[in-house]
């Protein structure tokens, strides 16, 4: 049953906020009573009012909250609130549908409340319903959290007096500092409270910043989110009955790690040192060029010294604020609109139906691209897999590997011991293509050389069965080329993978113009099968990201050459928010490998590619990055290395740099769409994001380009239509 909105509802007030979104699909408010026995102690029967948030969708759609939605759930628990002050019911539990609590607020709505006054009706609404479930209704209230938990799914549940938790829930988290907001229904103050200020923390920043990482029932229940932890088969049953029993006084809810910073000064010191090594976290991760984790740290702090009511102005203020800057529009696009939406229907993507079945993979090669491959493949496809490469050594080298981060997945337990003596078993080496005769999909990971790569696709066409598709994992060079010479180039598709394997998402799908599309069909199946996202790209040099990336660290190293100072050089893009700074991200990839792609870029494209002297001299020399560690914590450039490079006479200053970089970039990206490499900016964007670890509070690099002015600067017109 549903309570309806009386003409005295408080909620009343926010009917002209719910209809400014008449289409949000609504997580309904289904309640009904539960009578358990009583106590042991012969205390009566316990009646609880369940309460369970279902959108009537498949357990695939999750369940999220709208203005509408948190409407009928605060109109229903003022029914409650009348049914308590009645006697009618002895507590209230909420739950959700299975798998979900609830996933967080509706992002597709709330981008759309462009006021600052309904932002902040959608602010203070969220207050107003979950006030009832902190002591508003006159009796316990309990939350059992199912499944999913984000964001104000999770605010829920800690606005109760009480939670449990199912084992098998995942999913768990407030991300709010990742989606450019903060958590804004009362999860800054009270989750800290429950579980220390580290571990909230953690949930609130450092997870969210470290690719959006949440946790599980299990970690849940010792951080002290939840004070019981019960199986997933019997979670509802199990949940009631513990309910019940702390409702008769026969259990005991202890929580040692609560702390209340307001009556504690040793609380009081942690808060501000876990606030201290927060913000450091939000320095490295962003460069503090996203406003939320900021915003999120200010209310954290005040909150030590606040009441909750005083704590929720604050949250009221700041969400209002968030919810009217860019960062946040350009987070949910690229959060909603892209990682979302566009990612699970990749534009130009063929039928499914064409695809072809995979039940066997062949590697050719067995160094640390190839060994990660060869993981992937037989962790997620569970099909076996053989790798080759030129002798037995490097094939037990390769194997060798993949069996030995087989075994460090189990000590993590992270694979079951079964699982993992099953995947080792799936992954064998041999010296001999001829074991590829039988595979499905074979793909080549050798040296990025186009006579090595030519030359291999050959020696595979030769033994697999006509069926068979052949991949390559090249970053930069023609696929077109590379099977130029076989009987059957439209066989051939190029899947590009990033490193390291197993943490990046994106695979660069490459069609050239010979490539069927039951290939293409079945290496887009493959890729969800092994948990990435592909993106269909025309063969074209470095296809997106590489070419991307290259032209921005071209640009920086030209400058540095040119004279400009290296710490201005390589701290120019901080206002970017970048993962690492250029020098940085060269000496990870490897300088041999980035003064590689840049000169087959330069090959292919020009001048626009800026081929340096400077790193050249570094490789020569063996020289791995230009930053040494110096005993500070600090880097500089060694006087060895100094004494190699050569330098202009022309140096530029931070701002300079940025600018040239951000003109470069909408240079290069407007050139790359025009050729038709993908099918839109999105793509473009969604390769950053994924593939690069392109900032999400930039939301993807064609806004930025077109909000810092780059893309009208240099093309005469914006990526994206404005709004």
């Amino acid at each position: 049953m549903n309570a309806a909105m009386t003409s005295d509802s408080p909620f009343e007030a926010f009917a002209p906020l719910a209809a400014l979104v008449p289409h949000e699909t609504v997580t309904h408010s289904l309640v009904k009573d539960v009578v358990l026995p009583g106590g042991t102690h012969g205390s009566a029967a316990t009646r609880i009012a369940l309460l369970t948030l279902d959108n009537g969708l498949d357990h695939t759609k999750p369940t999220t909250l709208g203005p509408n939605t948190l409407i009928e759930l605060g109109t229903t628990l003022e029914g409650l609130r009348r049914r308590a002050a009645a006697g009618e019911i002895d507590a209230v539990a909420v739950t959700g549908k299975p798998y979900f609590l609830v996933a967080g607020a509706d992002l597709s709505t709330v981008k759309t409340l462009r006021d600052p006054a309904a932002g902040e009706q959608m602010a203070r609404l969220g207050h107003a319903a979950y006030d009832l479930l902190a002591g508003g209704i006159g009796v316990p209230t309990f939350a059992f959290i199912n499944g999913v938990a984000l964001g104000g799914g999770l605010e829920i549940a800690l606005a109760c007096d009480y939670r449990t938790v199912s084992a098998g829930a995942a999913g768990i988290g407030l991300p709010e500092a990742f989606i450019g907001l903060v958590p804004g229904w009362g999860g800054v103050w009270r989750l800290p409270r429950l579980t220390g200020p580290e571990a909230g923390l953690t949930v609130m920043i450092e997870n969210p910043l470290n690719g959006n990482r949440t946790i599980g029932g299990q970690q849940a229940f010792e951080l002290g989110i939840a004070d019981a932890l019960f199986e997933s088969a019997d979670f509802l049953e199990q949940s009631l009955q513990w309910a019940a029993s702390v409702l008769a006084g026969d259990t005991a809810v202890v929580r040692p790690n609560a702390v209340e910073p307001l009556t504690d000064p040793a609380a009081a010191e942690r808060w501000a040192a876990a606030a201290k090594a927060a913000r450091a976290i939000v320095a490295a991760k962003t460069s503090n060029a996203a406003p939320a984790p900021g915003k999120v740290l200010d209310v954290f702090e005040a909150g030590a010294t606040s009441t909750q009511k005083e704590s929720a102005e604050l949250e009221v203020a700041a969400l209002t604020w968030l919810m009217q800057t860019p960062q946040f529009r350009d987070t949910v696009y690229a959060f909603l609109d892209l990682t979302q939406k566009r990612a699970k229907r990749p534009a130009g993507a063929p039928d499914p139906k064409l695809a072809r079945p995979i039940t066997k993979v062949g590697v050719v090669g067995a160094g640390l691209m190839a060994s990660q491959l060869a993981l992937l493949f037989a962790r997620q496809l569970k099909v076996p897999v053989v790798m080759t490469d030129i002798d037995q050594e490097r094939v037990d080298k390769g194997v060798g590997h993949v069996h030995a981060e087989v075994d460090k997945l189990a000590a993590k337990g992270r694979l079951s011991q079964d699982a993992a003596n099953r995947t080792r078993a799936l992954v064998s080496g041999s010296v001999s293509k001829d074991e590829f005769a039988d595979a499905d999909f074979v793909i080549e990971a050798v040296f990025e050389e186009l006579s090595v790569k030519k030359q291999v696709l050959a020696e595979v066409e030769a033994v697999v069965k006509p069926e068979c598709i052949i991949a390559t994992n090249t970053s930069s060079l023609s696929v077109t080329a590379m099977a130029a010479d076989l009987a059957h180039p439209e066989r051939v598709v190029g899947f590009h993978f990033f490193n390291p394997v197993a943490v990046m998402p994106l695979v660069e799908i490459v069609r050239a113009p010979q490539t069927e599309e039951a290939v293409l069909a079945t290496a887009f199946v493959l890729a969800k099968g092994l948990k990435k996202t592909g993106v269909l790209v025309k063969d074209a040099a470095a296809f997106v990201v590489n070419r991307v990336l290259l032209r921005l660290m071209g640009e920086v190293t030209a400058a540095f050459d040119e004279g400009t100072p290296a710490e201005v050089a390589d701290t120019a893009l901080a206002p970017m928010g970048l993962p690492m700074t250029p020098f940085t991200l060269a000496s990870m990839v490897g300088l041999p490998v980035a003064q590689h792609v840049a000169e087959s870029l330069h090959a292919a494209f020009g001048d626009r590619f800026h081929v340096s002297a400077n790193q050249q001299a570094l490789i020569d020399a063996g020289i791995k990055g230009l930053w040494a560690p110096t005993a500070d914590g600090g880097h500089e450039i060694p006087s060895a290395t100094r004494a190699l490079l050569r330098f202009g006479g022309t140096p530029s200053t931070g701002e300079q740099v940025l600018t040239r970089c951000q003109d470069a970039l909408a240079e290069e990206i407007g050139l790359l769409l025009d050729e038709g490499v993908v099918a839109g900016p999105e793509d473009v964007d969604l390769c950053m994001i994924l593939g690069a670890g392109w900032p999400m509070h930039l939301g993807g690099i064609t806004p930025y380009l077109d909000r810092v002015g780059a893309s009208r600067r240099v093309n005469g017109r914006p990526f994206h239509a404005e709004s």
